[in-house]
């Protein structure tokens, strides 16, 4: 907004026409709203890029786990089956698994549905702050 100050007043002398600052206001509020959308687009590619590779990393160590629980399980299958038939152990530890997966996938719902959805927190300050300041301005501007 230094800019105002420093372009040239009307044909009439010390201030400028009402058009020149309306013309002032829209290139203002123009570039206002353009630099806005560029840090919200630069705020979320950067959040963007952190979440992928945090992703990527957590399918890793889930598929590292995955391979070591499906050993635990057969370790838990071959200790049942020395003291009852090997096909009761298997049925037993599945459906024990079955109760846990159920049991974790109600929990994992619970926790999805209180995520709140992504929001450029910078640039909801950054555009709060700029409404107020506009606001004041023409607060002021009426005062005057």
């Amino acid at each position: 907004m230094a800019d105002v100050a420093s372009r040239s007043t009307s044909r009439t002398g010390s201030e400028p026409s009402t058009a020149e600052l309306v013309q002032r206001a829209t290139e203002q509020v123009s570039r206002l709203v353009r630099d806005e959308l560029a840090l919200a687009r630069a705020e979320l590619t950067e959040k963007g890029k952190h979440a992928g590779i945090g992703i990527g990393l957590f399918g890793g160590g889930g598929v590292m786990a995955l391979y070591g629980a499906g050993a635990l399980v057969a370790t838990v299958i071959l200790l049942l089956a020395l003291v009852m038939p090997a096909w009761l152990a298997a049925l037993i530890v599945a459906v024990v698994l079955f109760v846990l997966a159920g049991i974790l996938a109600l929990i994992g719902k619970k926790q999805v549905s209180r995520a709140v959805p992504p929001v450029p927190e910078a640039t909801v300050r950054s555009l709060r702050a700029d409404v107020d300041t506009v606001t004041a301005a023409v607060k002021d501007g009426r005062r005057a």
